[in-house]
């Protein structure tokens, strides 16, 4: 029988042959800030001249494109990702007020290292944010809106506006992605030779700041305060706290709002258009 001792001295053995081979002593620099320029000012446009005109300017469906860089540390030096999030917002007018409804489809991992991250579909449509109402305002000649943080709970039930557990047994974890493993799977690949999974539960605290622009998107920052619990996972290595905090320069975390029309409401529609309403997902 292999003992616990060897078989983990056996992986740590193999991840070190990899680094070796690989070069991975080394870790890519965060690219260039801000990512992504704002639009070009259209001279003949006409802002809104009134709160009421701004959010009948603003009111609509839009596709969703948002990235939160994070950063961390690992044996090998520091750890920096981008998770870039796809999916659908509505600004609707309600009793006077704008609220905004956010519906997730897809998400994408990037990292400075060599891990390959997947979180399936299903995980990240799990994740179904609470309505807000979004503070509208008119600051330095230009429309803005604020969406305050909603906290959101996923792979785990109870009480959003109270901080995440620390317990991985807790028993109010669920199983949001429906894969009979507990909280929501990421699946991860190591140095391209090492596969396992990840079982996290997380609680979803962001916020949104952004400019109405001529082109009718409305576009900013995202601020993300995020907490997560690692549950456990199919390998003894990868069975470590995993919190990161998002990193401190904004400009590398990026939110844009494309209006669509009304009618397209499926993922599948809004991932087929992904290339003609934005624009190249980062990298290291």
């Amino acid at each position: 029988m292999e003992l616990p001792l060897y078989r983990d001295l056996s992986r740590i053995l193999l991840v070190c042959t990899a680094c070796t081979l690989l070069g991975c002593s080394t870790t890519a620099p965060w690219p260039d800030s801000p990512l992504y320029e704002p639009p070009s000012d259209d001279p003949s446009w006409q802002p809104p001249e009134s709160r009421e005109d701004a959010m009948a300017s603003m009111a609509g469906r839009y596709a969703h494109y948002d990235i939160v860089a994070y950063d961390g540390e690992t044996p090998n030096g520091p750890l920096s990702t981008f998770v870039i999030s796809y999916g659908f917002t509505d600004l609707v007018i309600e009793d006077g007020e704008l609220v905004e409804y956010d519906r997730f489809c897809h998400a994408e991992y990037k990292a400075n290292q060599p891990f390959v991250t997947t979180f399936p579909d299903e995980a990240t449509q799990a994740i179904q944010p609470r309505s807000a109402v979004v503070d509208v305002y008119h600051e330095n000649g230009a429309w803005k809106i604020r969406r305050p943080a909603t906290p959101t709970l996923i792979g785990i039930d109870g009480d959003p506006d109270q901080p995440l557990t620390n317990d991985p047994h807790d028993p109010l974890i669920n199983d949001d992605d429906n894969d009979g493993k507990p909280g929501v799977t990421v699946f991860v690949t190591l140095y391209g030779l090492i596969e396992g999974e990840i079982y996290i539960a997380r609680r979803e605290i962001f916020q949104n700041e952004m400019t109405l622009y001529a082109d009718g998107s409305l576009q900013g920052v995202v601020i993300d305060d995020s907490e997560q619990l690692v549950l456990g996972a199919s390998l003894d290595l990868l069975n470590t706290p995993n919190n990161p905090d998002q990193w401190g320069d904004l400009g590398l975390s990026p939110i844009i709002l494309v209006p669509i029309p009304a009618d397209i409401d499926t993922c599948e529609e809004l991932m087929a258009m992904r290339d003609s309403l934005f624009p190249a997902e980062p990298g290291f």
